[in-house]
């Protein structure tokens, strides 16, 4: 386990036509860099062949049965090898090959937590709804003005965090509520926050979107009103 540096953790349900390409990214960039890791997968009950995509392509998968994109990435954290833990939708819209700048830094022992920033890195055309750009930034500034943080993107689906970092966040939610409550307690427990702007791509492939804007958004918000 010590030898493990680095855990690319994909939380999936239903991602057959796009996990192959992820995870095929992200190994491309454990060989490139030279750095000796693992590939994730947490199958969060899925009905298509998303798990056996995984087997197929020879990386590690546990199963979530309890429904929710937080307790899938908790299951994730509970079973990760990495001294460095680096959680990203296996949709495509994040380039599993490029993780450098996320994973340099926490590494190198410069920070603890790195958040992605979709809107300093670029959002493709098509890739993010106008609903949706609006609701991320509507409740990242209450989340800013609730914690005190400067972080921009609450609910960027590519992050990083170090092992140690992430054993003392004690988590509570199971949906997709789950991305601003990392970064409250993050905030809570004096983690160092860095961002770094990371581009957001259309997904190119068939598949059902998994976010329900307005639900989840009120997710967010009862999760922040409540903390």
């Amino acid at each position: 386990m010590s030898d493990c540096l680095l855990t690319i953790l994909m939380p999936c349900r239903n991602e057959e036509a796009a996990l192959g390409q992820s995870i095929d990214d992200a190994r491309s960039f454990l060989t490139r860099c030279g750095i000796s890791g693992e590939i994730l997968v947490v199958d969060n009950g899925s009905s298509d062949r998303s798990a056996a995509v995984a087997a197929e392509k020879g990386v590690r998968i546990v199963t979530e049965l309890r429904p929710g994109y937080g307790y899938a990435i908790r299951k994730g954290l509970e079973c990760a090898e990495g001294s460095v833990i680096i959680i990203g939708d296996c949709d495509t819209t994040y380039d599993f090959s490029c993780l450098e700048k996320i994973y340099g830094p926490l590494a190198a022992g410069e920070c603890d937590f790195v958040v992605g920033d979709r809107f300093a890195g670029g959002i493709e055309k098509g890739a993010m709804s106008l609903s949706h750009r609006i609701g991320v930034r509507a409740l990242s500034a209450l989340g800013r003005l609730i914690t005190g943080t400067d972080v921009r993107d609450f609910h960027c689906g590519l992050r990083g965090i170090t092992r140690e970092a992430a054993g003392k966040l004690d988590f509570q939610t199971g949906g997709m509520e789950f991305a601003s409550e990392m970064i409250v307690l993050a905030v809570k427990n004096g983690l160092r926050i860095r961002q770094v702007p990371v581009p957001l791509r259309r997904c190119e492939k068939k598949r059902r979107s998994k976010l329900r804007t307005i639900p989840d958004g009120f997710r967010h918000l009862r999760f922040l009103l409540h903390r």
